[in-house]
């Protein structure tokens, strides 16, 4: 008797698993065939220079006198088509500038460090060989104001000024109330090899839950092109490793002194930064770190979540004339 019911549980046992190894299959060649479907979509928009033996992509437009550089937040999929929604309402008087960072958009996906240093150094390249000198006035999102501040520390000459929007500022990286990086780390592990499979296509709440698509300008061509970049661009190798060096990264900006150039920051409400804090610890790190900078400036936008390009473009297009006066 207890011999034929180990049977049937190992009999269903096996049922379940082979189900999962066949859902699972089912699942990654649904995700090639979109893949190989996809191939002709995403053509890169702006140049592809090679850096260190990697391909990273370079998006320029505009005739302005000044080069408003923008650099990504951290994960996100498209920067090209992130900002779109903003560089196009200040291409008529300024030169537009995108590096795509290895593993971000058209770039190639590689093992690479993501210290500060290699990083910098890699955008640095990759705009001079797209034909873009400095001085730049740096416009970076999220994670990004890491490397803007340190750029200006390690070359001053070439920074301009800052237009911050949403940065992470180095004491909101030190807070104890922080997530501890470990946990935080293995989860988006786990969340990338799960988008890795292809399981997100069947989750399509997830890529349109992105703002550029849900608030931003884009037309419905590139909402396509952004989807296709969504899935072969999330939480990839490099973007993983940025959120390992992060502390790291943090602690070689804090160890210099902050620069004293002209800062401007928009400051949101903390919704969608997904690090636990309360708008008023968000936008509290931000002030405070402005605070030991003498010509500085910050907009408080309390309606609107921390992707303000696509939330607020217009906003920021007109703050952002009046403080870099184009001429």
């Amino acid at each position: 008797m207890k011999k034929k019911i180990l049977k049937r549980i190992g009999y269903s046992f096996g049922g379940f698993f082979g189900l999962i190894v066949l859902a699972a299959l089912v699942i990654v060649i649904n995700h090639k065939i979109h893949l190989s479907r996809e191939d002709a979509l995403v053509k890169p928009m702006g140049q592809m220079v090679t850096v260190d033996g990697h391909k990273m992509s370079v998006y320029t437009e505009g005739q302005g006198n000044k080069t408003l550089v923008f650099l990504a937040g951290g994960g996100t999929a498209s920067p090209i088509l992130d900002f779109k929604s903003l560089y196009t309402r200040l291409s008529d008087e300024y030169k537009i500038a995108v590096p795509e960072r290895i593993g971000y958009g058209y770039s190639d996906v590689a093992n690479v460090p993501r210290d500060l240093d290699t990083v910098l150094e890699e955008d640095r390249q990759a705009l001079l060989l797209a034909g873009l000198k400095p001085p730049y006035v740096l416009v970076p999102h999220s994670i990004s104001g890491l490397e803007s501040v340190y750029w200006a520390q390690k070359y001053p000459k070439e920074v301009s000024a800052i237009v911050g929007i949403d940065v992470g500022t180095v004491n909101a990286y030190f807070d104890p109330n922080l997530p501890k990086a470990s946990d935080f780390v293995t989860k988006i592990k786990i969340l990338a090899f799960v988008e890795h499979m292809g399981v997100t296509r069947f989750i399509p709440s997830m890529v349109k839950s992105e703002a550029a698509i849900s608030a931003g300008d884009l037309t419905d061509h590139e909402k396509d092109l952004y989807r296709a970049i969504y899935y072969r661009r999330t939480n990839t190798p490099p973007m993983v490793e940025e959120l390992v060096d992060l502390l790291d990264n943090a602690h070689k900006v804090d160890d210099m002194p902050q620069p004293q150039l002209p800062v401007l920051f928009f400051i949101s409400n903390g919704d969608g930064i997904g690090l636990g804090y309360t708008k008023e610890q968000w936008q509290g790190f931000q002030i405070s770190y402005l605070s030991k900078i003498a010509n500085s400036k910050y907009v408080l936008m309390d309606d609107y979540g921390h992707y303000l390009q696509d939330f607020a473009p217009d906003v920021l297009a007109q703050k952002i004339k009046e403080f870099i006066p184009a001429n």
